[in-house]
């Protein structure tokens, strides 16, 4: 089987792997050039291309359709997409001579869309997961081919979350590599309807508003913890990165519950919440915005 790989990220660098542990011809990856403005944290696909002498290219989105000519004559069984950022044309997708496969980090149909394990862990959820499903001209909304479960725990970041999202796509595609090899696409309705779909989040949507529940205030500093851009709040003047929050107590008695926002007592910081209840802030440090 020859396949044509969009990737980026350690999602892409991982089920790329097992792309070729399972003997797949890979004849072109289409990656993403780093952004130089971004914290880049996770692994580099264009590294594992060099690596294994795989043909590789990082054009911009503009670029993309002038690939179709070079894709139709590679004619690939397969085209994957494992976290490549921009929407990939119908044409290109139409390239693909069995199916055009991507790989999601959610149970679709929840979550569909940018960040979604972000997202998860923003609305309190306990668990999301991989889910590889059928590209169509509608993001994230074609039929499932494979899917993974994973846990989310009360305290767990979106980076701890993303690393056992990763596991979860490799376990997926090792899953559904043997049908997919035999020329089978298992398919299971995607019911669009039971989930939403969520857009592109920004460093400014980490700001901490103090009138939401303490619930809400530390999934937010879960969500977006660095190395994402993290949730922010303001004190004396100054623009304060929160690394770290607990629910778990004892708070002080000394704290007024009346009055949300900043309140620090015997050098601890708590942050007092529109419910009554408390945030401690284990960690936060200046920065400059």
């Amino acid at each position: 089987m020859h396949a044509v790989v969009f990737a980026y990220h350690d999602v892409g660098v991982n089920c790329l792997t097992a792309l070729l542990n399972a003997g797949i011809q890979v004849d072109l990856v289409v990656t993403h050039q780093d952004d130089p403005h971004e914290n880049i944290w996770f692994g580099s696909v264009a590294k594992l291309c060099t690596e294994k002498n795989i043909p590789y290219i990082t054009p911009s989105a503009d670029e993309l359709v002038g690939f179709i000519p070079k894709l139709q004559s590679l004619a690939p069984d397969y085209i994957f997409s494992f976290y490549y950022r921009h929407m990939i044309p119908a044409q290109i997708l139409a390239c693909a001579k069995i199916a055009a496969l991507n790989m999601h980090g959610s149970l679709l149909p929840k979550y569909r869309g940018r960040a979604p394990v972000n997202w998860a862990i923003l609305h309190g959820e306990s668990e999301t997961g991989a889910t590889l499903h059928v590209m169509e001209d509608k993001p994230d909304a074609g039929d499932i081919v494979g899917q993974a479960v994973v846990s989310i725990g009360p305290d767990e970041t979106a980076t701890e979350v993303f690393g056992k999202v990763s596991k979860a796509a490799v376990e997926v595609i090792n899953q559904v590599l043997p049908s997919l090899i035999a020329g089978h696409v298992p398919r299971q309705t995607n019911e669009l309807q039971k989930g939403s779909y969520f857009g592109g989040r920004k460093p400014a949507d980490g700001q901490i508003h103090w009138n939401q529940t303490a619930l809400q205030v530390h999934n937010l500093v879960r969500a977006v913890a660095p190395p994402y851009p993290g949730a922010f709040t303001n004190y004396q003047g100054q623009t304060m990165l929160v690394a770290h929050t607990s629910l778990k107590g004892p708070f002080p008695v000394q704290l007024d519950l009346g009055v949300y926002g900043i309140q620090v007592v015997d050098n601890q910081v708590f942050g007092i919440c529109g419910d009554g209840q408390v945030v401690e802030i284990l960690e936060w440090y200046p920065i400059n915005k």
